[in-house]
């Protein structure tokens, strides 16, 4: 089991979604994908407010995803 962070959840536009963690590198420009498949621009990953992860939902799918990784 690796000991660094290999996934980062974000609440971006339609839901709070579980991201790998280099799409947290991505050019702000580019589209970067959930486990869940939901796609967001990069920029969207980054400077979100407490209030934002309080009216997002979690993805259950990407919950699911990640529940059953080894």
């Amino acid at each position: 089991m690796s000991s660094y962070l290999t996934y980062v959840w974000r609440p971006v536009t339609g839901g709070r979604h579980a991201f790998p963690i280099a799409a947290t590198k991505s050019p702000q420009d580019q589209k970067v994908e959930a486990y869940c498949g939901a796609e967001a621009e990069a920029t969207e990953l980054h400077g979100r407010s407490e209030v934002d992860w309080i009216r997002e939902k979690s993805c259950m799918t990407c919950w699911r995803i990640l529940a059953d990784r080894p």
